[in-house]
């Protein structure tokens, strides 16, 4: 598994590039094939069917995630929500580590992108319950849970998370400017 990421995005479309970088990089994919969507909207490339990768963004950054298995990635800026938000998406044992964090949302938007993360590996989306969604308590270690592995990550302003069947690497790789 390989993590790239890009800040001070101005588009969207500009996700589309870091992957096009990404898998030029790493398998040598030059110019990036077609994509396609599975039902859930899960992407793939269906030229490559050995090859899974998932993108995320927001504001002006974005990550993007290749490995050998399904994987599933987010970011998220940190903001303001609503303060009801945090009982309706976590669980019991969630709320109790939310309330123990100094910084609420910036702790909700780690556990969020953990959330999403494991939604995006299983390319089913948020059809389930939210609260159901079994994901580690943020770690700075790698996690392993139901034969996932989990990482977070997290920088000024924003917080992220990586969920496959391979142990995530320890770092993003940048792309420059």
């Amino acid at each position: 598994m390989v993590i790239y990421g890009a800040r001070d995005l101005t588009a969207r479309s500009q996700a589309r590039d870091l992957l096009a970088q990404a898998a030029a990089a790493e398998w040598g994919l030059s110019p990036l094939p077609d994509i396609a969507r599975h039902p859930g909207g899960k992407p793939y490339l269906p030229e490559h069917p050995s090859l899974h990768f998932n993108l995320s963004h927001s504001g002006g950054l974005a990550l993007c995630t290749l490995d050998a298995a399904p994987v599933g990635v987010d970011i998220q800026v940190v903001k303001t929500l609503r303060p009801a938000l945090p009982r309706r998406v976590c669980s019991p044992a969630e709320l109790a580590w939310l309330e123990a964090q100094p910084d609420l949302w910036s702790s909700f938007a780690l556990l969020w992108s953990l959330k999403e993360s494991r939604v995006k590996e299983s390319g089913q989306g948020l059809t389930v319950s939210i609260p159901d969604i079994r994901v580690p308590l943020p770690s700075e270690a790698p996690v392993h849970l139901d034969s996932l592995w989990f990482r977070t990550f997290t920088g000024p302003g924003w917080a992220a998370a990586v969920c496959g069947h391979s142990q995530p690497p320890q770092e993003i790789i940048w792309a420059k400017k």
